[in-house]
């Protein structure tokens, strides 16, 4: 498939990294309270250690319910995102339907298994009360040069997801993780995005954070340029998340930058951008409050 030319896209490195060495010189500029609060509120709080236990989770959820008591002025995360067996455990906690639960699927991170464990994976992380569901993309198949297999292991999860999802009668979000450090070249980011958006990705999503290079601003520009070239050509808003290593607010304000100097504020809401974290909550706070703040 020549993505490049459907979609008449292809990375251009030289102007890339230009374009980010202006971002990130200009990005304090629009540092301001309600852009850290903005932030917050893309944030999907993210657990996922082989230590975690319902307890630990349970934990994490119940300091979003104390954050509305103590600082009621604070959006809520867009989400809690846990291994799959952990899901029932955030839909109970959790203080308002607004948190959603967003798990990970498809034997996260590697992928590395039958398509039929994926599947079913994925089938039971819905009827467990996942809202959103993060899975991988193929790399098995991908590397490989095997397109067709990689996008249709996207599209068998997606239309389990689907079925299982209007068995209970209410949507649930597909995110596709991409592992851009493993893709090494723009091409490959930029051919990854177009065949997760084609086989139906309502997001996609930088990285698994198990990796040793997780999200970068060039994979970030390279993945925003191609949702707004399938965009064009579709019509089809399809969301982007960054996951891996976005641990303080210096982060956060980079990625808003890109997203929105490439998609514009239209996307610059939690149905349409995303940062996977565990540690940026606290960043965030201290910035909004001026001062060090230890909440998570």
């Amino acid at each position: 498939m020549n993505y490049s030319e459907k979609y008449n896209y292809t990375p251009d490195a030289a102007k890339i990294a230009s374009s980010i060495e202006a971002i990130v010189a200009g990005a304090e500029s629009v540092a301001s309270t309600e852009v850290y609060k903005t932030c917050f509120s893309f944030m999907d709080l993210t657990t996922l250690r082989s230590q975690d236990t319902a307890e630990s989770v349970r934990a994490l959820v119940d300091k979003v319910t104390r954050l509305r008591k103590e600082y009621p002025s604070y959006p809520l995360p867009a989400s809690v995102c846990v291994y799959p067996n952990f899901a029932g455990v955030v839909r109970d906690a959790r203080p308002d339907p607004a948190l959603h639960v967003t798990t990970v699927a498809s034997c996260f991170p590697s992928a590395q298994s039958f398509l039929e464990v994926k599947v079913r994976e994925c089938e039971l992380a819905v009827e467990a009360g996942a809202d959103e569901i993060d899975i991988v993309l193929a790399l098995n198949a991908f590397l490989a040069g095997d397109y067709e297999t990689a996008s249709n292991e996207i599209k068998a999860m997606k239309a389990a997801i689907d079925k299982a999802a209007a068995q209970q009668g209410r949507p649930v979000v597909l995110k596709v993780i991409l592992e851009t450090g493993l893709l090494v070249t723009p091409e490959k980011i930029a051919d990854a995005s177009f065949l997760a958006m084609e086989a139906g990705a309502d997001f996609i999503k930088t990285s698994t954070g198990k990796v040793e290079v997780n999200a970068t601003p060039t994979s970030a520009y390279i993945m925003c340029e191609c949702i707004k070239a399938f965009y064009e050509k579709t019509g089809r808003k399809v969301g982007f998340k960054a996951a891996g290593g976005i641990s303080n607010s210096k982060d956060a304000l980079c990625y808003y930058c890109i997203g929105k100097s490439i998609l514009g504020v239209e996307w610059m809401n939690k149905d349409l951008f995303r940062y996977g974290v565990s540690r940026l909550g606290n960043s965030l706070m201290s910035a909004i409050e001026q001062s060090t703040i230890n909440f998570f």
